[in-house]
């Protein structure tokens, strides 16, 4: 295993320099694409949410491949690679392993212990293995990063830890008011209809907002959230979607409004919210979760306008108590990644245990049928006899190393024993590789359409 990572993050960039570098999903396939493409890289996939943007690659030369991820990853995101590198942090093998886990179970998001990082690794192993560019160690371990994720939650209470950005960020809206009584009763306009606007819609149903209007470029995915929210068995709250044109309407009748799209410029200017403030006498609460931001930052001077974004929310997330479980929760990372490196360097022996196996077969076979050409008056059942008693001896010979040489394998630095295992009984690395082969065929078809 050479698994590499190099990111940014909310930890390691000022939100300037992450919105600069956010990748649309149209990049994220072209990135994953180059990424193969470049020598040092075998299996590539991207994690990319509102405060990191990480590549995830298998990779045969480490530095080589620091420096091609590096400067693809500043080519897609229109940073140059100068201003960028500052702000880049690299994980190599377990330590990439260890920061995965990590992510997945909230421990490295800006509100800590928060869960909808699991979806974003979900949706980072789908395009992974859309693009055929996610192999049998990426589709491991983002499969085992969503089970130690899972496992976090339901095993701790990391989830009193944090809250998902849409709870974090209507907490600092509310100042120190509670969330669902200064929610109650209000006029919520939700522009976007994706996970995080889907989320800040349910979240503020729940809350008990008076009515929710949803605006998206896309109406029917408006109105596919808007028959979400008000279907029965739901929320009951008022619902509609309207045009990304009736935009400027609602924000005069708006109490609450949550942004964000995919948009790579503002959807909401200085001038569009002041002249909606010119309207209105109630104050207006905005919170923008976009990366872009879809709120222009001048907003937040207009009188009556309190503003919120990933910015504030980075600032103020630094001052937020961590929860007692957390040390639990890290201390389940520890023992995957010890699990998961024992079992990856197991995985390594066992194409070239198979294929000494077949090599000891092929000597069974060659050495009775040069019996059989000494003793050509054997009858079925003494050569049938013979067969077998010859595949015992071969089979008790053999049980006792190849079962402690994947033992060993298994253990730090065990690596070097499929190395021994191929040079002592010269097998043929072709005969190796080809199994080698077979085994990541079978995974991909086995784990695609699983996440």
């Amino acid at each position: 295993m050479s698994l590499l990572v190099v990111g940014l993050s909310h930890r390691s960039a000022p939100v300037s320099v992450l919105e600069r570098a956010s990748l649309d999903p149209g990049t994220r396939g072209k990135l994953l694409q180059d990424a193969l493409a470049a020598e040092p890289a075998t299996e590539a996939t991207v994690l990319a949410t509102c405060n990191r943007i990480e590549l995830y690659a298998d990779v045969d030369k480490f530095h080589a491949g620091v420096a091609e991820l590096s400067t693809l990853l500043a080519q897609h995101s229109g940073v140059g690679l100068e201003e960028l590198t500052p702000h880049l942090y690299v994980h190599y093998e377990d330590r990439a392993v260890h920061h995965l886990f990590s992510v997945a179970c909230g421990l490295d998001s800006m509100v800590v212990g928060e869960g909808q990082i699991l979806g974003q690794i979900k949706d980072a192993l789908a395009l992974g293995q859309e693009t055929h560019t996610a192999g049998r160690l990426l589709n491991d371990l983002f499969q085992q990063a969503l089970r130690v994720g899972k496992r976090a939650h339901s095993e701790t209470g990391i989830d009193r830890a944090g809250q998902s950005l849409v709870t974090f960020g209507l907490e600092q809206l509310a100042a120190s008011a509670d969330v669902a009584g200064w929610v109650a009763g209000k006029r919520a306009l939700v522009i976007g209809a994706g996970s995080m606007s889907s989320l800040a819609a349910a979240t503020l149903a729940r809350a008990g907002a008076g009515e929710i209007v949803v605006a998206n470029r896309t109406p029917e995915r408006a109105e596919r959230l808007v028959r979400i929210l008000t279907e029965p068995g739901g929320t009951g709250v008022a619902a509609r979607a309207v045009a990304m044109a009736s935009v400027g309407d609602e924000l005069t009748r708006a109490d609450i409004v949550v942004s964000c799209t995919g948009a790579t410029g503002l959807v909401l200017t200085g001038v569009a919210v002041e002249s909606a403030m010119a309207e209105r006498t109630a104050p207006l609460a905005l919170l923008d979760l976009a990366m872009p931001r879809d709120i222009d930052a001048a907003a937040h001077r207009l009188a009556g306008v309190r503003l919120v974004d990933i910015e504030s929310l980075a600032d103020a997330s630094a001052d937020a108590p961590m929860a007692a479980d957390v040390d639990q929760v890290r201390g389940i990372v520890a023992d995957e990644v010890a699990a998961f490196g024992a079992a990856q360097r197991a995985a390594h022996i066992t194409p070239t245990v198979v294929a000494l196996r077949t090599m000891a077969a092929d000597v069974v076979t060659g050495e009775m049928a040069r019996l059989e050409g000494r003793l050509p008056g054997l009858d079925d059942k003494q050569r049938a006899e013979i067969t077998q008693t010859v595949r015992r001896v071969v089979d008790k010979l053999l049980h006792a190393p190849t079962v402690r040489v994947k033992q060993l394998a298994g253990e730090p630095g065990g690596a070097g024993y499929a190395d021994a295992l191929r040079t002592l009984f010269d097998l043929d690395p072709e005969t190796v590789a080809s199994v080698s082969r077979a085994d990541v065929n079978d995974a991909d078809l086995k784990n695609r359409g699983r996440v």
